[in-house]
């Protein structure tokens, strides 16, 4: 009897020890894919003064999968993908279930790029859309966005991004 209370007890402790080993490396893979950031939404502010509501896309994992699979997308969201560097990031719209206006932005937030419209992509391969100049964040608005706001090349939009979480 106690050798069998032993051996179940050494299991729990086993099957115990995986899920903080998980738990662990879940913690750390947070570290090594991107920035924590406290907040995942924030606010952004369009030209004309209107509030859009934005989703950070800050991991690699964030940034492939943006806004595939969602229904619809308010006309004052939107998701804010965030890069390290600037670069010529292109953008597709596989899995979309809507259209959408994309703007590319430069460090100093200024509008370098904009598509307008952009339909969910329909046959492979998706089409691509790449802007003409580098851009260090790219934000997804809804369709007609960019008309309604009268969004233009090198306006000015203002976000603050929030701190990163420490790791320590």
């Amino acid at each position: 009897m106690t050798k069998e209370l032993l051996i179940k007890g050494r299991n729990f402790f086993f099957q115990r020890g995986w899920i903080f080993f998980g738990l662990f490396l879940l913690g750390w893979a947070s570290v090594f894919f991107g920035q924590a950031y406290q907040n995942k939404f924030i606010p952004v502010f369009l030209p004309d003064g209107q509030k859009i509501v934005a989703e950070l896309a800050v991991t690699p994992w964030e940034r492939q999968r943006g806004l595939m699979f969602r229904e619809e997308l308010a006309a004052n969201e939107g998701m804010l993908f965030i890069f390290e560097e600037d670069g010529l990031y292109s953008f597709w719209m596989k899995n979309m279930k809507f259209p959408l206006d994309i703007l590319w932005l430069d460090k100093n937030k200024k509008i370098v790029h904009i598509e307008e419209n952009v339909p969910p992509c329909q046959a492979e391969p998706c089409p691509s859309y790449t802007p003409s100049l580098p851009a260090r964040y790219v934000l997804e608005l809804k369709a007609g966005s960019v008309k309604s706001h009268s969004l233009q090349l090198f306006q000015q939009v203002e976000f603050i991004l929030p701190r990163v979480k420490e790791t320590t």
